[in-house]
């Protein structure tokens, strides 16, 4: 099992800190989600049904021809590898672990590139699969580059899949409006913008053709009935949609402006996110635990992916923590300025 955000059980049980007093900005999950009503009873004692309402909410929400519910696009992600024979592809990094790891595990021979390098591999690939905006460097691509890529894997039967996760503040960015192309997959997630991550349910949108296999691959009654009810119900709630989208816009530039302040200038980001990329990563993941704030490390990449506060109190915690970072960076000699330059940056 790869390694996620939202660890917040194990953290606690490691440093000693009750679970209540955890302030955790390690997933990328907007914290203050749609609120989810009361779901009617009917939903628990019946089988899920597809003519629901479901579906055709999606549709108009992602924009999209043919649409597949499924559970989390982490079901679509693990299963997609299995309706192509061995070939080679092409994985963003860094990037979501998963992908890479789905690839492989089924055979593939997957090679991971950086931004800069896609350009000349993409002759030797079969699938490119491209995570945007990136988690999580936040790097986006422009719809005419992946529309361009598209084309030519599809002019020798090879994919493009799209994991747009992230991308729900910026619709417009979307290729969900040309999914019905061949070979293009997109997927997308209730999780992050709607912060219903407990509900498990993502969207595949691609061809109607493609839908089918996979459909039959996961099998019947992938979503259970109270999530498909409230799933619906978020899908349609436009008002709530548009004032989200403002707030989360709002709330990133504070956020940037707020680790600047602190000379944690994110290298990158998004609405639900920023990205710091600093030699230092390790001490600043360590010494936000001591004081109960959970953040994303990337040992990997000696980063840390910082996530929305929600509440007031919780922007003043992570003010807090921020402080005492300074006040420890002192104390130890980790001024981040002073390792940058040794490590060369």
């Amino acid at each position: 099992m790869l390694e996620h955000g939202g660890g917040l059980r194990l953290a606690a049980a490691q440093r000693g800190i009750p679970l209540d007093e955890w302030l955790d900005l390690s997933t990328g999950i907007n914290p203050d989600s749609w609120p989810v009503p009361e779901v009617p009873a009917a939903t628990w004692s019946r089988l899920p049904e597809d003519d629901d309402g479901l579906e055709q909410a999606a549709r108009l929400y992602y924009n999209a021809e043919a649409i597949l519910p499924v559970a989390g696009s982490q079901a679509a992600i693990q299963a997609l590898p299995a309706l192509r024979s061995s070939c080679n592809v092409g994985v963003l990094t860094p990037g979501y672990a998963e992908h890479a790891h789905a690839w492989q595990r089924a055979g593939h021979r997957v090679s991971a590139l950086a931004v800069e390098a896609i350009e000349m591999a993409l002759s030797q690939l079969d699938v490119l699969v491209i995570i945007n905006p990136n988690n999580p460097t936040g790097a986006g691509f422009s719809v005419e580059q992946l529309l361009r890529w598209h084309q030519q894997l599809a002019d020798r039967g090879g994919w493009l899949v799209v994991d747009e996760a992230f991308i729900d503040v910026t619709p417009e960015q979307s290729l969900t409006l040309y999914s019905t192309r061949t070979g293009l997959i997109v997927l997308r997630s209730l999780g992050k913008f709607f912060g219903l991550a407990g509900a498990r349910l993502g969207f595949v949108c691609a061809q109607a053709e493609l839908l089918a296999q996979l459909k039959s691959l996961l099998g019947p009654w992938t979503i259970n009935a109270p999530t498909r009810w409230l799933a619906k119900a978020a899908l349609v709630d436009t008002h709530w949609q548009q004032a989200t989208r403002k707030r989360l816009c709002n709330d990133a530039v504070r956020l940037y402006d707020l680790l600047a302040q602190y000379e944690l200038e994110p290298d990158g980001g998004c609405a639900l996110f920023q990205w710091v990329k600093t030699p230092q990563a390790t001490f600043i993941y360590e010494n936000f635990a001591a004081s109960g704030v959970l953040i994303r490390l990337f040992s990997n990449t000696s980063s840390l992916r910082f996530g929305l506060p929600g509440s007031e109190s919780d922007w003043q915690r992570l003010t807090l923590a921020l402080m005492k970072l300074t006040e420890a960076q002192v104390e130890t000699g980790h001024e981040i300025k002073t390792l940058m330059v040794e490590a060369g940056a």
